[in-house]
């Protein structure tokens, strides 16, 4: 688990491989910080090389709104090393958030945690492969803020009645793309990115275009060659995922990305504080 506040910050490090699933923890812990804390990770085996969390309070918005309410944000890691690049971008944000296993815990204890929002994260595999994930989507997307990142867009896909098959153009491993999108005047994920934007794609599956469950979701981004890149849940706008990978390099405005699911949570929050 990985918890992060804009006061200080933690580590638990597996002493095993990131892929042992009953490994033990040692928890490095590092000081107060004052306008920036860095946090490298020190195994290279249990989190991708130079894995760092900055944290900075300069995002007084969020880092205000997490001090009051403790509610982390959950990352749900689908054995992926991706998964802590995500999390450098969250901790550069000042987002507290918690990292666990897709088989750590069930849904009924991620719902008892009372997350701000979820982070499902890239994966190998279909997403009957996905431990929680799956249900995960189908059972708190409704109601809790949720980003899907490559396994955990198809996961939403084959929540929602879509059909995850194989592209018709093969593997891609860190192909650039460029990706545009219309998001029909709404604010989301892809908001004030340029369009297209360029994407760095790392997949064999997709979401099937010709049987796409459009009763429940909109296509909101994708490739020259009309692969889906991005959706949304037409009723829960505040659940939607991308192909993609935000966190690689090659996708030039992944940070946007970040932190337009953090505005997604915020204004989730004010929704139901309005309506409460």
């Amino acid at each position: 688990m990985v918890a992060i506040t804009p006061s200080s910050a933690s580590f638990c490090l597996p002493k095993r491989s990131l892929f042992s699933k009953t490994s033990k923890t040692t928890r490095i812990t590092g000081p107060s910080a004052r306008s920036h804390s860095l946090f490298v990770a020190k195994n290279p085996k249990a989190f991708v090389v130079n894995a760092s969390i900055s944290v900075t309070e300069s995002n007084s918005r969020t880092s205000s709104l997490n001090k009051k309410t403790l509610n982390p944000i959950i990352v749900i890691d689908n054995y992926d090393s991706f998964t802590y690049n995500l999390c450098q971008y969250m901790g550069e944000l000042g987002c507290f958030f918690e990292v666990y296993r897709n088989d750590d815990l069930t849904v009924d204890e991620l719902r008892r945690k009372n997350p701000r929002g979820i982070l499902i994260s890239p994966g190998p595999g279909a997403p009957q492969d996905s431990g929680i994930s799956l249900q995960t989507v189908f059972e708190l997307g409704p109601t809790v803020p949720l980003f899907g990142v490559c396994m955990g867009l198809q996961c939403i896909g084959e929540a929602f009645g879509g059909k995850i098959v194989r592209s018709p153009y093969g593997v891609v491993h860190g192909k650039s793309s460029p990706v545009y999108y219309d998001e029909k005047g709404e604010e989301g994920l892809l908001s004030g990115l340029s369009n297209p934007f360029t994407a760095g794609r790392y997949h064999s599956l997709v979401i099937d275009k010709e049987t796409f469950p459009d009763d429940e979701l909109e296509i909101t981004a994708w490739t020259e060659d009309g692969l889906i890149m991005a959706v949304r849940h037409k009723k829960y706008k505040h659940l939607q995922g991308v192909q993609f990978h935000p966190e690689s390099i090659i996708t030039n405005e992944g940070m946007s990305i970040v932190r337009n699911f953090v505005k997604l949570i915020e204004r989730r929050e004010m929704e139901v504080k309005l309506h409460s």
